[in-house]
């Protein structure tokens, strides 16, 4: 048994991360599309294909659960995508849901009406791609009002981590982030809208500053899944726990190993 995670590269290694301390015995085949990072610089089109290329591969891999651990692809893809393209035995999800029932505190698979929250100005960092769609504000309108989003277009910081230069990446981090405090000065809370930026919250969190809650998606999406799998046992796939890149299996995989700490060995896709 085995589901699938995917990102357009590692930063989806923070959800897998998360899902192997939540759920230990959970095999999980990850796929990191190496050889097309960044997506968030991409047309819509362009990462709608993509994307339903490296489910296809999830699903060949014994997959019938995917997590699109990669808030550019949930933004420009997923909609579209269980629309038209899942197959009816299949299952693929995205990851901005588990974190606006967090941000309106509204437990798992509530569906209620909209309603008034505790925060009212929240900042997002996300990738250009995730900043046009707009996906975050139309999910976060079914289930919260009076909730203003300022949205920040984080260019370069993806490629950084990819590159592993984290000195670039904390550099880009705190002009990004005072770029989003001339247009929203006091923001309530912070959305970090990219799975490869919970590597960087800590530079998120000072350059903010310590009254501002910073939300990353990780451990959220982890007990999402948890919860979805005890409620659809029969999601679970027949295939074995690997990582598989479309790219450099030795470069991607001293980047992971680097990024997680512990030796990650990736396959080509």
């Amino acid at each position: 048994m085995a589901v699938g995670i995917f990102d357009s590269g590692l930063g989806g290694l923070t959800v897998w991360d998360a899902v192997h301390q939540r759920l230990p015995d959970l095999p999980v085949v990850y796929l990191a599309d190496s050889a097309h990072a960044p997506y968030g610089v991409r047309t819509s089109d362009d990462i709608y294909q993509l994307t339903c290329k490296a489910v296809e591969r999830l699903f060949d891999a014994g997959c019938n659960l995917a997590v699109l651990a990669c808030n550019t692809a949930s933004a420009a893809a997923l909609r579209r995508m269980q629309e038209s393209w899942v197959p009816p035995d299949k299952r693929v999800l995205g990851v901005f849901v588990p974190l606006i029932e967090a941000l309106t505190e509204r437990q798992w698979g509530d569906n209620s009406p909209p309603r008034e929250v505790a925060v009212r100005h929240v900042a997002l960092f996300a990738t250009p791609a995730t900043v046009a769609s707009r996906a975050f504000q139309r999910e976060l309108a079914f289930r919260a009002i009076g909730v203003d989003v300022e949205a920040q277009s984080c260019g370069g910081v993806v490629d950084a981590i990819e590159d592993g230069d984290m000195i670039l990446a904390e550099a880009l981090v705190r002009s990004h982030v005072d770029a989003l405090q001339r247009k929203m000065p006091t923001p309530d809370a912070a959305i970090l809208g990219c799975t490869h930026y919970p590597l960087m919250q800590d530079s998120f969190q000072a350059a903010l500053g310590d009254e501002v809650k910073v939300f990353s998606q990780a451990s959220l999406v982890a007990d999402s899944l948890a919860d979805y799998l005890d409620r659809h046992p029969d999601m679970l796939g027949t295939g074995q726990a690997a990582f598989l890149t479309t790219g450099d299996p030795r470069r991607v995989s001293d980047r992971a190993t680097q990024f997680l700490r512990r030796q990650i060995t990736f396959q080509a896709a």
